[in-house]
């Protein structure tokens, strides 16, 4: 007997057609959905074109003599920077309280006697992270370059002329009709932004492989003075790259890791608190510095609260968005009534949670605010603790170690979340076409078995991090 479900309710033939015998308009209603429905599922099997894939990315793990710990990294501050006293001691407990462990990579030239933080030594950088990504990526994927028609670079800070969409088009001798971009200064968020630029291209370029690549350089982002706003970007950021290939090709979608579901980008670069609260200037002494001041938590959760609201109609299912829309209803038309907001449960519609590894206070947040559990934070907590703030890399860190574990499955969603200067946050949905492997190129293959680690005591940076009231 033919078995129907309609909101979650189950009916048989003969209760369908005892409910159109007593609701006559209901059949009415009923068959042109049903040829609706059915037009557009063949409409979408037939556009499969206008589909994106992601057809495979990689994550560059630099090598192990470029590891160093909390004391080694004080040690060679003191030495080779010249901090006073009480800025080492404020490095100290940022260290302490970040989140990182100590593992962690910095570049060759900031590890070199004396410390090399020429323009040379991070360009030699930035290469390293980006050729290591992109040959592992042509390594697993076995698409050859001439194949490639898009190109979109992505380095936060540092900027060379050439651009460095420049530098991967003659390494890898690309084509010379090659559609390259290269951008800068969009900060931690820019590897999504650039996500939804190559999503745009494909969708009028057909049958074309994108190639996507974001790093960021720790060499030339070292700040030398004691102006504790600007100590945190020393502390936290270092070496990391991915590189992605992205298709629209038809003859991907049953090869490729994920399909792109949705992107969403929003930014409150109009309000001050949110455009201040991370800048680049001098200091007093004339030293070049990130600036983070106590409006950065105010300005991340207004910016994340804004990109959720507009994520959550697309993703979350009818029931979750009746009960917020009732809760709306409730706490605006009673009067007094102290009910308080409702906070969807995103994670009955989210499998893989990634949000940016910016900092612990924001994990915290965001963990109790979208009710996800500890497992589902767990990638992001790691990554922090064990490549750091690879800056817009490393989103894609934590999906390679849920990854690594086996967790992701076919049909599973993942959600990325990233959020940066400006303020901007943008998130992107994926949906996983086919169960992953442990893959034996992946930057947690030789130690993924030691993961996790207990970070439930690292306190937080409670006078770094304040919002304005």
């Amino acid at each position: 007997m033919l078995k129907l479900v309609i909101f979650g309710t189950m009916f048989s033939t003969i209760d369908l057609m005892e409910l159109i015998i007593i609701y006559p308009k209901l059949f009415l209603i009923l068959v042109p959905t049903l040829i609706i429905v059915i037009f557009w599922y063949v409409f979408c099997k037939s556009t499969a074109g206008s589909r994106i894939f992601l057809v495979d990315f990689a994550c560059y793990k630099p090598q192990n003599n470029q590891q160093i710990c909390r004391q080694n990294f004080l040690n060679r501050s003191s030495r080779e920077l010249k901090f006073n006293s009480d800025t080492l001691k404020f490095m100290d407990r940022i260290l302490q309280r970040s989140g990182l462990g100590d593992k962690t990579y910095v570049s060759k030239g900031l590890l070199s006697d004396p410390m090399d933080m020429s323009t040379k030594a991070a360009k030699e950088e930035v290469e390293m992270a980006v050729f290591g990504a992109i040959d592992e990526l042509l390594l697993k994927t076995g698409v050859r370059c001439e194949e490639i028609g898009i190109l979109v670079s992505v380095c936060g800070v540092f900027n060379i002329m050439p651009s460095l969409s420049s530098v991967i088009v003659k390494r890898y001798k690309l084509r010379e009709d090659i559609r390259s971009y290269n951008m800068t200064g969009m900060g931690c968020s820019a590897g999504l932004i650039a996500l939804g630029l190559v999503q745009n291209l494909l969708k009028v370029h057909d049958n074309s492989y994108a190639l996507l690549v974001t790093t960021e350089s720790t060499t030339d982002n070292v700040y030398k003075g004691n102006d504790r706003s600007k100590l945190l970007s020393n502390c936290v950021f270092r070496v990391g790259a991915v590189a992605l290939l992205l298709s629209n090709k038809p003859s991907d979608q049953n090869t490729c890791k994920y399909e792109l579901v949705h992107t969403v980008r929003s930014q409150t670069t109009n309000t001050d608190r949110s455009y201040n609260c991370i800048f680049m200037e001098e200091d007093e002494q004339g030293h070049r510095g990130i600036s983070i001041n106590k409006d950065l938590l105010y300005a991340a959760m207004k910016t994340i609260r804004s990109n959720i609201s507009t994520v959550a109609p697309l993703v979350l299912p009818l029931s979750e968005q009746f009960r917020y829309l009732m809760n709306i209803i409730v706490r605006r038309f009673r009067t007094g009534s102290k009910m308080e907001p409702y906070n969807p449960e995103f994670s009955r519609a989210i499998d893989h949670f990634f949000p940016h590894v910016g900092g612990k206070p924001v994990l915290d947040d965001l963990q109790k605010k979208l009710g996800f559990s500890d497992e589902q934070m767990e990638a992001s907590r790691m990554t922090l603790y064990r490549f750091g703030n690879t800056s817009n890399s490393s989103i894609w860190y934590e999906v390679a170690y849920v990854e690594a574990k086996g967790r992701v499955k076919k049909g599973d969603t993942l959600w990325q979340i990233a959020f940066g200067s400006g303020f901007k946050c943008s998130s992107v949905i994926w949906r996983a076409t086919r169960s992953i492997d442990r893959d034996e190129m992946n930057p947690w293959r030789d130690e993924i078995d030691e993961f996790p680690v207990d970070v439930s005591k690292i306190g937080a940076l409670s006078d770094l991090f304040v919002a304005s009231k």
